[in-house]
């Protein structure tokens, strides 16, 4: 009978480290998911709404669905952007809805880049 109790009692202190093994390995897991999960999509998230707090009248932008415009208005989380070139349609829709932004001032230096490559190519020849 002693030993039955003995072994009761060896056996409760294997079950406690192995509750304690197991809480560490929990711990690591949920450390391993925050920094290759939730820590990166934090930092997308905030780049995101800096790039939203920064739109201005005349950003051309690029929506969720694919649609290339031009910001006409801004009002509080609306934005008034107008598609194609006959400037014929406005449509309103939420800051969240634009995807990426391109100021004009970069276009324009994206631009002169290009032509300027173009005319080093001709001048070589």
């Amino acid at each position: 009978m002693h030993s039955i109790l003995a072994e009761a009692g060896a056996g409760a202190g294997m079950g406690s480290a192995g509750t304690v093994g197991m809480i560490v390995w929990l711990v690591i897991l949920f450390a391993f998911m925050y920094f290759l999960m939730i820590r990166p999509q934090k930092k997308e998230q905030k780049k995101k709404d800096l790039m939203l707090s920064e739109v201005a009248v005349g950003d051309t932008v690029l929506t969720v669905a694919g649609f290339y415009g031009t910001i006409i208005d801004i009002v509080d989380d609306t934005v008034i952007v107008e598609f194609g070139n006959n400037r014929n349609c406005r449509i309103p829709m939420q800051k969240g809805a634009i995807s990426e932004v391109e100021k004009p001032e970069a276009a324009a230096a994206v631009t002169e880049e290009k032509s300027g490559k173009k005319d080093t190519k001709k001048e070589k020849r």
